[in-house]
């Protein structure tokens, strides 16, 4: 490796970095660094391949019950060849296996993109020495050593460490998912523990130039850059299954558990009865398939596909399904703020003015009169005074007007748009008065300024005498200056206060310097601005300025985001910032949109990074707050939360944000401000930016799961009373064919089934709390109702059957025509939590259409002779189907009362939750 050793290069100099790389002012030779590139090799980042297309389709067998149907259809086709008969009931099982194999086979081979969206952080050409001959070699070339030049509009090419700049500003938000331009100058050193985002000597692969230029020496290339080890992170991140995930995996393990021990007394009782092998294998396979719900993978499947429907209509784009569900399950939502909760920009919200601030709301200026310091008159400046200090943030500006605001450093844009509240054109302004001279910003002086002409003295005239020494040559030119309010200050020997401009004492001085700390502390970024009137030029001292005020901004808040928050309070979600920005803007923010009380405590990463994960666990319960957050530890946090049993929604937009986005249970990208990297590990992506539309998402998330417990509460109850059918057919000397037990299965069962997804939401989903993480599909009272429906159900059908057997009657078809009725008017009955009498008849029209539908195939099914013949059944006289009706209608009743029970048990305050839930 080159270098041999880890290096903090951010805490060397220049000089030293060149002798460390072996490297002068020449550059490389091209024999030294092609040996680099064969010791190091291509500056890209390569990481492992994911699961390959046959991996992915056979994964989808591992599921225990298609495992189960594969070996019922195996034992079937053997049947089917001993008695020289057409495998119909292997056929049909194959059929069902395939399809839900392909389901789940086209739903994952969508994921794990993140790792190949890294390497289109393209290979762009980049400006290196080699041989003391400036040449653009593609950037997967570069090798550490190699001296390159950069102008604004460049992407950096690898990691570097600074050797000379010119006003150079870099948006690092690839990395640090903040969107402001960092200064960047190659001296002085820095402490070797500087963190990522205060390393201002060194740049970072995957960054770009926003303004200025500089030259570097690159110290790493590929894996080695810090984007290299985010890719790595990414790959090490393996996201935990989701609830609904685990939920399934036990419910298949205990419905094939259920089976074999059921087809084991089955097997046993006939036995004992002294039934033949062949006729007891096959009840076997019967029972088998009777409590396989066959239809339930691709009705879940199907449900959570029109569940990311609804949501992309709510502007949430799903990319893995299981992460629908997964939502309504959320009980932390951790999210960046800029960009997510706020508006990505900056906005000009108090100018402090003489002694009065400017508060700039959604309905113009209004004005506050501030505690004067001693010796000043209050007010504003008399003439212009009020509308110079916007003036000067016009004029002091590099930012080009135009819609929306204008383009640039988003900083001076919210200077351009403050004044255009004011009524200030900011290009006629500039037209009557043109820079004659510039000094730009530089980090080491705080300050920007600039000499723009006055010919008539229009913006002095508020300003006083000018200086003494000045010379009527100068008296069209008016020195403005920028910057931060302590530099600014240090050169003010007057300001302006209600009388006009007056001496700046040392109380005054302070009291000014009080104000900016003040407005700093509430999260804003604060500039003072000052003036020079009939100033000499660049070659003249600034120690003779007049102050002209403080313009305080921020990123604001997204409007919708409060009463968003609010909801997630309201549902027990807790919302936690996870941040790289300041503490003091985190906690303003949060504090403005109720996310965090204005006390609540905040944890910095740096005191994150001595933390082991027992520590980091106890933190991540009390604190709702971190700032100065770095990419691996948002990764930490994510691991935390998990570990204290949250199931956790990350949200970001950057690179950084990626490797904890797919470590969540659910991660959220930004779908317009959100790089590649981001959308691809992310399960949902936001097409609005909004982290209201995060709570949407768990709104329809929340849906799909009560949905999904009535689907199991319907399913299941039905294949309990087919089996306690199945099981007592043999006590009568009686059976049903495992081609019509999979008939009630998809078609009876599943069209419904699936229509259940398709009914209005419950009005009070988000004023229950999360889904417990461990909580079993039968909890709450979900087990006992299915039990109490299957026992009613299978008995009522028995009884039938025992009946017809009895008058010589067709007791198979009969009992096999009650099971599908009756499951019908159980699907209509779960549709609703309400009796199905105060139900409007079109409240889930799918539902009705399903189950009118589905009473149609049945009734061709036994009055049409190939059809009849294909599942071994007869054709009903009325009598007999009424009879087979009416059983069914017993039933429907039953359920209903059992549903008004639960809704009494509900409204006397015993059951939290509503019946379909129970």
């Amino acid at each position: 490796m080159f270098p041999p050793e880890a290096t903090a290069w951010q805490s060397l100099s220049g000089p030293e970095c060149l002798r460390r790389l072996g490297v002068d002012a020449e550059g490389l030779s091209e024999a030294v660094a092609a040996d680099r590139l064969a010791s190091e090799g291509p500056n890209r980042l390569a990481l492992p391949p994911g699961p390959g297309r046959w991996r992915l389709l056979l994964d989808q067998f591992s599921n225990v019950m298609l495992v189960l149907l594969l070996a019922v259809a195996a034992v079937s086709a053997g049947l089917a060849m001993l008695n020289h008969a057409v495998p119909k009931d292997a056929i049909a099982i194959l059929l069902i296996v395939a399809l839900t194999a392909l389901l789940g086979y086209l739903q994952e081979s969508q994921a794990l993109l993140a790792l190949r969206s890294l390497l289109n952080l393209a290979q762009p050409l980049a400006r290196v020495r080699r041989d003391g001959h400036w040449q653009r070699l593609p950037s997967d070339q570069l090798v550490p050593g190699d001296v390159i030049r950069l102008e604004s509009g460049d992407r950096v090419p690898a990691d570097a460490r600074l050797l000379e700049g010119s006003e150079l500003g870099l948006q690092e938000a690839a990395l640090t998912g903040e969107a402001e331009l960092v200064s960047k100058r190659p001296e002085p050193p820095l402490a070797a523990d500087t963190p990522l985002v205060e390393r201002s000597n060194c740049l970072f692969l995957g960054s770009e130039v926003g303004r200025g230029r500089g030259q570097a020496v690159v110290t790493a290339t590929g894996m080695a850059t810090e984007l290299g080890g985010i890719a790595t992170l990414i790959h090490t991140a393996r996201p935990e299954p989701t609830p609904l995930q685990k939920r399934l995996a036990d419910l298949s393990g205990q419905l094939v558990a259920w089976a074999l021990g059921l087809v084991a007394a089955v097997v046993l009782g006939g036995w004992l009865l002294g039934g033949s092998p062949l006729a007891l294998l096959e009840l076997a396979l019967s029972t088998a398939v009777a409590i396989v719900p066959e239809g339930l993978p691709a009705v879940i499947t199907v449900s959570l596909a029109i569940g990311t429907q609804r949501m992309v209509r709510r502007a949430a784009l799903i990319r893995h399904l299981p992460a629908v569900e997964a939502l309504g399950a959320i009980t932390v939502i951790c999210t960046d703020k800029t960009g997510t909760l706020t508006q990505n920009r900056q906005v000009v919200v108090e100018i402090r003015c003489g002694t009065q601030a400017l508060d700039l709301g959604e309905n113009g200026f209004e004005v506050r009169d501030l505690v004067p310091p001693p010796g000043a008159e209050t007010g504003l400046a008399p003439g212009q005074g009020d509308l110079l200090l916007l003036l000067a943030g016009v004029l002091c500006n590099d930012a080009e007007p135009g819609q929306g605001g204008g383009m640039g450093d988003p900083t001076e844009v919210a200077l351009l748009e403050a004044a255009a509240r004011a009524g200030l054109e900011a290009a006629s302004l500039r037209a009557k008065h043109p820079r004659t001279a510039e000094s730009p910003f530089r980090a080491e002086r705080q300050r920007m300024a600039v000499w723009v002409s006055d010919p008539d003295g229009h913006l002095t005239a508020p300003l006083g005498s000018p200086p003494l020494g000045s010379s009527p040559a100068d008296a069209s030119q008016l020195l403005i200056v920028k910057g931060a309010p302590e530099a600014i200050l240090r050169d003010c020997d007057r300001w302006l206060d209600g009388a006009g401009a007056r001496s700046l004492t040392p109380v005054q001085r302070d009291w000014w310097l009080a104000e900016a700390r003040g407005l700093a502390s509430c999260g804003l970024r604060v500039l003072a601005f000052a003036c020079g009137p009939q100033h000499q030029g660049p070659e003249a001292g600034m120690e003779t300025l007049v102050l002209l005020g403080l313009m305080a901004q921020r990123d604001p808040p997204r409007p919708e985001v409060p009463g968003a928050v609010a909801r997630c309070h309201g549902a027990g979600i807790r919302p936690v910032m996870v941040t790289g920005d300041h503490p003091l803007t985190a906690r303003a923010i949060s504090t403005a949109i109720g996310l965090a009380e204005p006390d609540s405590p905040i944890a910095q990463g740096p005191e994150l990074e001595g933390l082991d994960d027992g520590e980091l666990e106890a933190v991540v319960r009390r604190t709702s707050l971190f700032a100065r957050v770095l990419p691996e530890q948002k990764l930490r946090i994510v691991r935390a939360l998990q570990a204290t049993g949250a199931v956790v929604a990350m949200t970001g937009d950057g690179v950084n944000d990626a490797p904890a986005l797919r470590q969540a249970h659910v991660g959220v990208a930004m779908g317009i401000s959100g790089s590649d990297v981001s959308r691809e590990a992310a399960d949902v992506v936001l097409l609005d930016d909004n982290f209201a539309s995060i709570v949407n998402a768990v709104e329809e998330g929340r849906q799909v799961y009560a949905n999904i417990r009535r689907f199991v509460r319907f399913i299941l109850g039905c294949n309990l009373g087919e089996l306690i059918t199945i099981g007592s057919a043999p006590l009568l000397g009686l059976a049903l064919t495992p081609l019509q037990i999979l008939w009630i299965n998809l078609v009876t069962d599943g069209l419904p089934a699936l229509a259940l997804a398709l009914g209005p939401p419950a009005e009070d989903l988000m004023h229950q709390p999360p889904i417990e993480p461990g909580e079993s599909l039968f909890a709450r009272g979900l087990g006992s109702a299915i039990l109490r429906a299957g026992l009613v159900f299978g008995a009522l059908v028995v009884a039938l059957m025992a009946v017809a057997a009895r008058l010589g009657l067709p007791w198979q078809t009969m009992a096999f025509t009650t099971l599908c009725l009756a499951q019908l008017g159980h699907a209509l009955s779960a549709g609703s939590d309400r009796p199905l009498w105060r139900t409007p008849p079109l409240a889930n029209p799918w539902l009705l259409g399903a189950v009118l539908a589905t009473a149609t195939l049945q009734l061709l099914l036994l009055y049409v002779a190939p059809m009849a013949r294909f599942l071994g059944v007869t054709a009903l006289s009325a009598g007999e189907l009424a009879a087979c009706g009416g059983v069914s209608l017993a039933f429907v009743a039953y359920l209903e009362l059992e549903k008004g029970r639960a809704l009494g048990l509900r409204h006397a305050g015993r059951s939290p939750h509503p019946p379909t839930s129970a």
